[in-house]
């Protein structure tokens, strides 16, 4: 028999060796194994083992729960299963998902251990280990957090219980708007309980930055819903040199689905407490509204006591303000009516001249309110200096090709019901009603006449003076012509037919005539042309250029009668004579762009004129022909203007006005604003103005510029700068920065005015109490 190999004698005998002591290690960790899994509950006996990976409708069940797991065993005398690896157990949007679960056939109760999970929705509830009972939809999770998705917001504590659908439960706890386990802010607290669409509250609260606990309360109530909410919206604490320390704090009040308010006290150290309101409603889809009002008892007044002109009024505006008490209420509402009809109303009741000035920045201060009226209404308010403010109610209603609009105007005369004394006339003017009707250009029959009408009633009304009522109706009859496609000529005949009856007259002294009519005409003649050329360019996304020249003469004449003995209400109650040419001449640039993608069979054409120059002028034949003026001046000022619009990135206007007698410019101004894919943006407007008497170096011009910057991980910064040149007079300075982090931000900003600073700091901890929109378009509270 041969000897074995010495080598392989050595080999098998070390294979023994290490066979020996892997089983001296595996045996005692296979016995653990086997102890650990008798006792969470391995089924040892009646015990079926799944080969698949999952099972779905367990056997004896009609409730449509699904099992997976990598291993998943089933105990039919405990009617419990045992699974492990990757488990998941869902039905519909709840799922329970760890490394090991152990499932309760029968009471619909389950343990999940390690990597725990449980999903309601789209909210979280994680542990180290979760008890859940997936019949009621409850559950504890220990060392867990429970992350609201909509709201984003976490709950972390030691044992949070699920009591319900959309509550929760912890004994300590703490709640947070932040990511990560070491959040920028947070509140804690005693007998946590949340309520989604509903609060959270907790008793011994404390809130804390970072690990620095600021302030304490017996009792906290926050409010945790995934859209509108009640509750403090972020503060601003500021300090200014007329009126001292503020502190300006809002409260959001969710009412109910279809308004909402927001209060506002305004504390100033110098001045008192401001308090403020503002209601929104919408009752129906097409209807909406609001209010809103502030009142001020001022600590300071103006009555030219002393330095109380300089300190706490505005000298150049020539009036004292000796009241205390302030005020500012306004209104609007749309309203749409049976019939197509609908209805506006706009309110706007100040107390004194200056105080749209005084409060013209800041919570609900007037440049907030014109810009949400703008957005929201489409329609402002009356500039802040403006002593006479609009009030009105406008029914209207719109057809195809006519329109109605009947208006009652109140004018709010501010100096005269606070300056006037006892005795003095008031002679605001109002129209009490004001009725338009107008017809817009259409075919007459089937001729090639075409026709249009203004029509208008108007009740003038006033205390004192001149008061009566006015009807004007002017048709207009136009005969289009156009040879081929070289010339368009567009005649027209207008007669106007004025009617008037004074019910007072300014003098009330003897008989006058009450009823007065006017009858006018004129004519107009309007020639156009266009010539236009296609270029192409072939650019990647640009691949067509239209590039436009149209120059038109208007000529418009309108026979000169007397008309001095007829009532005036306003301008339109002297129509001077008119025999003019007027001419101009415009070239546009317009490009085609290719929206779709590059392979698209179809391409989607975008077109946008980027490019347009105007220049104007017009001659006046009648101060040409008359004789009697020594210096006559025919010619109008030679008019341009230029509009420069080829991105979203890009805009540039500027328009001009040069004398051809002084033989220099007699205004200018323009404006720019480049914009780039981050959101910077750059603002600049000059403005320049002079009137023929002035010398060149006496015209006022103005500059204003803006700059915005985003700069980086979530800083944003701001200025702005105004300046009267001719005066040498800074108008405004402001600058600010904006820092936004994930779950809070603070807000820093400076404003120079005329006679006034202020400094100014808003920190906002998201999710306590902050808005981002409520009722309709509802201004931004974050």
């Amino acid at each position: 028999m041969p000897k074995p190999h010495p080598d392989k004698t050595a080999a098998v005998h070390n294979l023994s060796v290490f066979l020996l002591m892997k089983s001296a290690i595996l045996l005692p960790s296979v016995f653990i194994l086997f102890i650990a899994i008798s006792i969470i509950g391995m089924p040892a006996s009646g015990a079926e083992f799944f080969e698949g990976s999952s099972l779905v409708n367990p056997p004896g069940t009609d409730k449509p729960w699904s099992v997976d797991a990598d291993h998943l065993f089933y105990d039919h005398d405990t009617d419990q299963y045992v699974a492990e690896g990757n488990v998941v157990i869902k039905k519909k949007d709840t799922k329970l998902s760890a490394d090991f679960v152990r499932f309760d056939h029968k009471t619909m109760e389950a343990l999940a251990i390690g990597n725990a999970v449980m999903t309601d929705g789209n909210d979280i509830l994680t542990g180290d280990r979760i008890k859940a009972d997936l019949e009621s939809d409850t559950g504890i999770a220990y060392h867990g957090t429970v992350f609201l998705k909509k709201n984003h917001f976490f709950v972390r504590g030691e044992r949070i219980q699920k009591t319900g659908k959309q509550t929760y439960a912890a004994n300590k706890a703490g709640v947070t708007s932040c990511d990560g386990e070491s959040p920028a802010w947070k509140i804690t607290g005693d007998d946590v309980e949340v309520t989604l669409e509903g609060y959270a509250t907790a008793w011994h609260g404390a809130f804390w930055v970072k690990n620095i606990p600021l302030f304490y309360a017996p009792f906290i109530v926050l409010p945790v819903k995934t859209e509108r909410q009640s509750g403090l919206l972020a503060p601003v604490l500021g300090n200014s040199e007329r009126k001292g320390f503020e502190y300006d704090q809002p409260y959001f009040w969710a009412i109910g689905q279809s308004s909402d308010a927001t209060l506002y006290w305004h504390h100033m150290a110098r001045r008192g407490e401001k308090l403020g309101l503002e209601y929104r409603y919408v009752p129906d889809s097409r209807s909406k509204g609001t209010l809103m009002y502030d009142f001020l008892d001022d600590k300071q007044i103006d009555d030219g006591a002393g330095d109380s002109s300089s300190r706490w009024g505005y000298e150049d505006d020539r009036y004292l303000r000796p009241n205390d008490d302030r005020y500012w209420f306004r209104m609007k509402h749309d309203h749409l009516l049976p019939y197509d009809f609908f209805a506006r109303l706009d309110v706007d009741i100040v107390s004194d001249q200056d105080y749209l000035l005084e409060f013209k920045s800041g919570f609900n201060g007037f440049d907030d309110t014109q810009k949400y009226f703008q957005n929201v209404f489409g329609r402002g308010v009356d500039d802040y200096d403006d002593t006479i403010r609009l009030n009105r109610l406008n029914i209207s209603r719109n057809w195809n090709k006519a329109s109605l609009n009947a208006e009652a105007r109140w004018y709010d005369n501010v100096l005269y019901r606070r300056q006037s004394d006892p005795g003095d006339p008031d002679q605001t003017l109002h129209r009490l009603p004001f009725v338009e009707y107008d017809i817009s250009k259409q075919q007459l029959f089937y001729s090639p006449l075409y026709y249009s009408l203004d029509s208008e009633y108007t009740r003038f009304y006033r205390k004192d003076g001149l008061r009566g009522h006015r009807v004007n109706l002017y048709p207009k009859v136009t005969l289009p012509y156009r040879f081929g496609n070289y010339l368009t000529l567009e005649p027209s005949l207008g007669i106007r037919e004025t009617y008037w009856y004074v019910d007072q007259f300014e003098d009330n002294a003897g008989e006058k005539d009450r009823s007065q009519l006017r009858d006018l005409y004129d004519t107009r003649l309007d020639v156009s042309t266009e010539v236009y050329k296609t270029f192409g360019v072939n650019g990647k996304r640009i691949d067509k250029i239209r590039h436009a020249v149209i120059p038109k003469i208007i000529y418009q004449y309108q026979p000169e009668k007397e008309q001095s003995q007829f009532p005036k209400f306003d301008d339109s109650d002297r129509i001077g004579d008119k025999n003019l040419i007027s001419y101009s001449l415009s070239n546009t640039l317009t490009y085609r762009s290719n929206t779709g993608s590059e392979k698209s069979e179809d391409p989607s054409y975008v077109y946008r004129e980027f490019f347009r120059l105007t220049l104007s002028q017009s001659y006046d034949i009648n101060e040409a022909k008359d004789d009697e003026i020594e210096e006559k001046e025919p010619f109008s000022n030679i008019q341009g203007r230029v509009e420069i619009d080829p991105s979203d990135a890009v805009y540039l206007e500027a328009d001009t006005q040069w004398s051809p007698y002084e033989n220099d410019f007699m205004n200018f101004n323009s404006k720019a604003r480049l914009t780039d894919v981050r959101g910077d943006q750059l603002f600049v407007e000059y403005r320049y103005r002079r009137d023929s008497s002035e010398e060149a170096q006496d015209g006022k011009s103005s500059v204003y510029t803006r700059l915005g910057l985003n700069l980086f991980y979530g800083l944003s910064a701001y200025a702005e700068y105004e300046r009267n040149l001719y005066q040498h007079q800074d108008i405004k300075t402001g600058v600010g920065f904006l820092y936004r982090a994930q779950c809070w931000s603070v807000d820093f900003r400076y404003t120079d005015e005329i006679k006034d600073r202020t400094y100014s700091v808003m920190v906002n901890f998201f999710g306590l109490g902050g808005v981002s929109q409520g009722i309709g378009n509802v201004k931004d509270e974050t």
